[in-house]
């Protein structure tokens, strides 16, 4: 009886012990919680996700920071690089917001690289740094070999203020037209093959010059008459109220991408490299010289020229001031490049019938 009697204690004091039991159980499992959730915030996780990301943006700053390294044995691969340049940063904002969704510390630390990178190089470009005044307005346009509009380009070319003004691409009656449509506002001109010059102050001194179009033997051997038919650069020299000023039109040789060739350079290379040798020979003090290179400043193939001359829109202009194509320009492929003056105003002229943008500069 006794027995019994104790029984329901017994039971009782077995379920009052279990609570008592568990609770150092649920204290701990709370601690391990806590201690698990510690270690999470301190967790490399962060810096463990996006690796392909992160890999990309690196690789990205080095294309930017090492972009003269790209050899151009492999289809011109450096030079086509570099034509469009600028336009590397357009992955930056893909990869951040790739970053931030992936929550992949590592990779936007990694961006860090491409934006100072770019920064650097083009940075000086996104504001406008024209000033005001200038003596002298030049203006350099490709009028385009099958402009179906010549009259109009002529007008408005006449309308631009220039004071000179430099045509490339002259060919066929069109360049007749240009002449009958300028002699108004332009007293002076000279049209040497393709290229030519029209002035509102005397021009002195035109010839031809020499930039390698015939390659070998075979070239060497034509008389002037032929190549004159197809010289395509200029050396010029305007009277101005300050003095001389030597005056370069140019037009190099185009480029072309296709499967087969990759990005194909050579008479623009040869042209470039030939027009670089003319501007180190030149004796006068200012030189500007305007035309299509067929390349941007940032392209290894005209270093030859930037060494010598500055691009006026790197010191005065106002964005990239991209020329061509006209319909939804990419680069800057016409320029006006100064020695011994300085430019005072960068800028791009309206679209005309051709598929280049005129491009014109204040000069003091």
């Amino acid at each position: 009886m006794n027995d019994i009697e104790h029984e329901p204690a017994r039971a009782d004091a077995a379920r009052s012990d279990t609570p008592a039991a568990a609770a150092p159980e649920d204290g701990g499992a709370r601690s391990a919680s806590a201690l698990r959730a510690f270690r999470g915030l301190l967790a490399p996780a962060p810096w463990r996700r996006g690796p392909v990301l992160t890999a990309s943006a690196l690789a990205l700053g080095l294309l930017l920071l090492f972009h003269a390294h790209v050899p151009n044995r492999i289809g011109g691969l450096g030079s086509l690089v570099e034509s469009f340049l600028p336009w590397l940063g357009l992955p930056v904002p893909v990869l951040l917001a790739g970053a931030l969704w992936r929550r992949s510390a590592s990779a936007v630390v990694a961006l860090l690289l491409p934006v100072a990178v770019w920064l650097n190089l083009f940075g000086g470009l996104l504001g406008d740094n024209a000033q005001e005044g200038g003596d002298l307005t030049v203006v350099s346009h490709n009028v385009g070999a099958d402009n179906p509009d010549p009259v109009g380009t002529a007008r408005d070319l006449a309308a631009s203020g220039a004071d000179v003004l430099a045509l490339v691409e002259l060919t066929g009656p069109a360049g007749g037209v240009y002449e009958e449509e300028l002699a108004d506002e332009y007293p002076y001109h000279a049209v040497l093959g393709t290229v030519g010059v029209w002035s509102r102050l005397p021009l002195s001194d035109t010839r031809p010059v020499d930039t390698a179009m015939d390659a070998g033997p075979l070239g060497e051997a034509k008389p002037d008459e032929v190549t004159m038919a197809y010289n395509r650069a200029l050396r010029t020299t305007v009277a101005t109220d300050r003095g001389p000023l030597e005056v370069y039109v140019a037009h190099l040789g185009s480029v072309r991408l296709t499967p087969r060739t990759g990005f194909w350079t050579d008479s623009r290379d040869r042209n470039a490299q030939a027009l670089a040798e003319a501007l180190a020979a030149e004796p006068g003090e200012r030189v500007v010289l305007l035309g299509d290179l067929n390349g941007t400043v940032d392209d290894r193939a005209l270093s030859g020229i930037t060494a010598l001359l500055e691009p006026v829109q790197d010191t005065a202009g106002d964005g990239f001031g991209f020329s061509w194509p006209a319909a939804f320009p990419v680069a800057r492929i016409d320029h006006i490049l100064v020695r011994g003056v300085e430019a005072e105003g960068s800028w791009v002229l309206p679209a005309t019938g051709s598929d280049h943008l005129p491009v014109a500069a204040g000069l003091r």
